[in-house]
C-alpha cells in the first residue's frame, strides 16, 4: 500500500535558503520546500528561482506549489522540469477537485521519473469531494489536512475536538484509496508535550505522519508514528495465527482476533517490518525565522 514512510514532513519556506541545509539535515522522512503560504505574494519570483537550489540530488524531497486555480501556481508548474534536478514530489494546495490533480498530472507527469502528488484538503469543498480526489490519479501518494485555512473558512479555531469529524473523513477517504494520510501541524513551537499529544491522537485517528513547522518538531512525529519493538511483534504473532487458522478466528495474547485484524497487522509489517530509521537524538535550537507549510 505504501512505498516509503510518511511519519514526519518537514517544511521550509523557498525565501529562506539559509535554512535547506537545516531541513534536510533534520531527518524528516520528507523535507518540503514551500512556495504558497509562507512566500508573501510579491516575492513568489524570487522564491520560485531560489527553491531550485533546494534540490540538489534524487532524494526525499519535494515542493509545494501554489494552488493551480492561481496564476502563480501555474507559473510554479510550468518552472519545475527547469531545475537542475526535477522536483519528482509536489504538494499541491487548497485542492477542491479531482481536476486539480489532473491538471499537475499532466503538466509534470510526462517525464521518466515516478510523480508522487500530494494533495491538501483545506476547503469545504475539498472536504466535500474527497472520495474524488483521493481516486483522481494513480500519481496520487496521499492527503494532507490544511486545518488552518479549513477553520478561518467555517470560522472556527483551531482546537482538536471541532475539527476530529473532518479529520477522521480525510482519513477515511485516503485509507480507501490507498493512500497516506498526513496531518496538519501543530503550530507549537516550544511545548514538544502539546507536539506529542496531537500526535498522538493524530495516530489514534489512523493517520500516517505530520507535518513538522521546525525541526524540533520531527523527533516527536518520528517516534509516535513508528510503532514500537512490542507493536510489531504483536503483529506478527497475529499474521502467523492467521495463517495456521486459514484466516479465521484465533488467539493472541488472550485475545480474539479475526480478519479485521490480520489485515491490520499485515499492513503494519509490510510498512514497518523492515528496519526503521532511528529518529535523530539532538533537537536543534529553536530558529527565530517563521516556519513555512501547510497551514
Amino acid at each position: 500500500m505504501f512505498s516509503r514512510y510518511c511519519r514526519s514532513v518537514l517544511s521550509v519556506p523557498a525565501t529562506a535558503p539559509h535554512r535547506f541545509t537545516s531541513c534536510h539535515d533534520a531527518g524528516a522522512d520528507m523535507c518540503v520546500v514551500d512556495l504558497e503560504d509562507s512566500v508573501p505574494h510579491n516575492r513568489k519570483e524570487e522564491a520560485r528561482q531560489s527553491a531550485a537550489a533546494f534540490f540538489k540530488e534524487r532524494s526525499r524531497c519535494g515542493i509545494r506549489v501554489n494552488a493551480v486555480t492561481d496564476p502563480d501556481g501555474l507559473r510554479d508548474l510550468l518552472a519545475l522540469p527547469h531545475y537542475p534536478v526535477r522536483p519528482t514530489i509536489v504538494h499541491l494546495p487548497k485542492v477542491e477537485s479531482p481536476r486539480d490533480v489532473e491538471i499537475v498530472d499532466q503538466v509534470l507527469g510526462a517525464d521518466d521519473d515516478p510523480l508522487e502528488l500530494f494533495a491538501v484538503i483545506e476547503t469545504p469543498r475539498g472536504v466535500q469531494r474527497l472520495a474524488d480526489i483521493a481516486t483522481a490519479s494513480p500519481s496520487l501518494r496521499g492527503l494532507i489536512f490544511g486545518a488552518a485555512d479549513y477553520a478561518a473558512a467555517l470560522g472556527i479555531g483551531l482546537d482538536w475536538e471541532p475539527l476530529a469529524a473532518v479529520r477522521a473523513m480525510i482519513v477515511n477517504a485516503a485509507r480507501a484509496a490507498g493512500l497516506h494520510a498526513i496531518d496538519s501541524p501543530t503550530f507549537e513551537l516550544v511545548d514538544m508535550a502539546l507536539v506529542r499529544a496531537e500526535s498522538v491522537q493524530a495516530r489514534r485517528l489512523g493517520f500516517s505522519g505530520k507535518i513538522a513547522l521546525h525541526p524540533r518538531q520531527v523527533p516527536v512525529l518520528t517516534e509516535v508514528f513508528t510503532p514500537d519493538a512490542d507493536q510489531l511483534a504483536h503483529a506478527g504473532r497475529v499474521v502467523a495465527a492467521a495463517r495456521r487458522s486459514g484466516h479465521g478466528v484465533a488467539t493472541v495474547d488472550g485475545r480474539m482476533v479475526g480478519r479485521p485484524f490480520f489485515a491490520e497487522s499485515r499492513r503494519l509489517l509490510d510498512e514497518f517490518g523492515s528496519p526503521v530509521p532511528e529518529p535523530p537524538a539532538h533537537q536543534p535550537p529553536l530558529l527565530p525565522h517563521p516556519p513555512g507549510g501547510v497551514r
